[in-house]
């Protein structure tokens, strides 16, 4: 396996206005809040996520999990609103992983470190159905798009090593490839995997068997992300019309090639993590550079399952996308309203705005200034999945 807007500064008309008005016209996820049947509001410096700037603030969350408010610290409130946080929380999305394997993870410890979206990219299609029921609220786990098997040619990756059981599927001809994207369609995945990967002299798919692919996955309103790691893996991605690049390479990347992918319009996820940990971390993070620098999108994905990874928000990947020259902010909106819009990807923003479902972290120090805070949030808020140490006062 590889800020210029500030929030609109709003308040209640009395304290003792309750939250059915608050939150009147927002669309209902489930509910209630555990513990917290009346909402909570949460106060510390609120990062909505994107473009906009932190702000000392107070975030008002309903009983159903939508944010019902967005405001300043003197935002009035109802006297037995529970209120968690205070001065030096930071509170800002969850974090969105685009590339995991739920097989070789627990789901519940994912949500619990940070992260309240992912996107699994290789199970069985009985494996796949059921990831695709998580996350549904409040069911305790990160909301999760799947891309089912992984496509690759009879005898290739991952069917010889950690897949053997079901994680590949094979296009043996573009008439078994468009057969197989039907299957999986009728199977209700979100995406398409394609696996081109010729390590240890495994067979990959062919020009037209990947043609197949993408040109039925794109006719089944599908996109394709593809396993390509080498130069000539890539181009024959890019030929194809792939949707994305599933990892950056770990082969070096000529400076035409980088630019050709962005002139492609697709994003990269980066997995750089686990390439350093197997000892590949050094020509992908040269081509994370150069991608950066030639304007391909970069989001933010783990690779969870595999070698050096870890549950949850990993600064370390964070670290990696600031050293690529997204810098700190930029490594955080690539890990929030970027890898939320990765192809395939469902319910999550990677924002906080009034009347959407919370999905969201309360940090006890800003990871800006200190990453490492993410490995332990102080509350985590998915719909109406509630967890963390904090507790409420008035």
């Amino acid at each position: 396996m590889r800020a210029a807007a500030t929030a609109t500064a709003v308040c209640c008309a009395a304290a003792g206005v309750g939250l059915a008005a608050l939150r009147a016209g927002h669309r209902a996820v489930a509910g209630p809040v555990p513990g917290y049947p009346r909402g909570l509001a949460l106060r510390g410096t609120i990062w909505p996520g994107g473009s906009a700037d932190p702000f000392d603030g107070l975030l008002v969350v309903a009983s159903d999990g939508t944010v019902a408010r967005l405001g300043p610290p003197d935002l009035a409130l109802p006297a037995d609103l529970p209120v968690l946080g205070g001065p030096g929380y930071w509170i800002g999305p969850g974090l969105v992983d685009a590339h995991v394997h739920l097989a070789f993870a627990d789901p519940g410890e994912i949500l619990a470190k940070g992260v309240v979206g992912v996107r699994d990219l290789g199970a069985p299609p009985a494996v796949a159905r059921q990831w695709r029921t998580l996350g549904r609220p409040p069911a305790g786990s990160p909301s999760v798009a799947v891309a089912g098997p992984l496509i690759t040619a009879p005898g290739g990756y991952p069917s010889r090593s950690w897949g053997a059981a079901g994680f590949a599927a094979f296009a043996s001809s573009p008439a078994a490839a468009r057969r197989l994207v039907a299957d999986l369609v009728a199977d209700g995945t979100d995406l398409i995997k394609i696996a081109l990967e010729p390590g240890s002299g495994a067979p990959v798919p062919g020009p037209a068997e990947v043609r197949a692919v993408t040109e039925s996955a794109h006719a089944a309103g599908l996109p394709v992300t593809a396993h390509a790691l080498t130069a000539e893996m890539v181009s024959r991605a890019l030929d194809a019309g792939v949707d994305e690049l599933c990892h950056v390479p770990t082969e070096r990347l000529s400076p035409a090639l980088a630019e050709r992918i962005a002139a492609s319009g697709i994003a990269v996820v980066s997995t750089l993590q686990t390439f350093f940990s197997d000892g590949q971390g050094s020509a992908a993070g040269r081509n994370a550079i150069e991608l950066h620098r030639c304007g391909v999108p970069l989001l933010y994905g783990t690779d969870l399952g595999n070698a050096g990874t870890r549950p949850g928000a990993d600064p370390r990947e964070l670290d990696r996308l600031a050293c690529a020259g997204l810098g700190r902010l930029g490594a955080l909106r690539a890990a929030t309203e970027g890898s939320a819009g990765a192809v395939g990807m469902r319910g999550r923003t990677g924002r906080i705005a009034e009347g959407e479902a919370a999905a969201l972290v309360v940090l006890s120090g800003d990871p800006l200034i200190e990453p490492g805070v993410w490995h332990a949030p102080a509350l985590v808020l998915a719909d109406t999945h509630l967890s963390g140490p904090l507790t409420p006062h008035h």
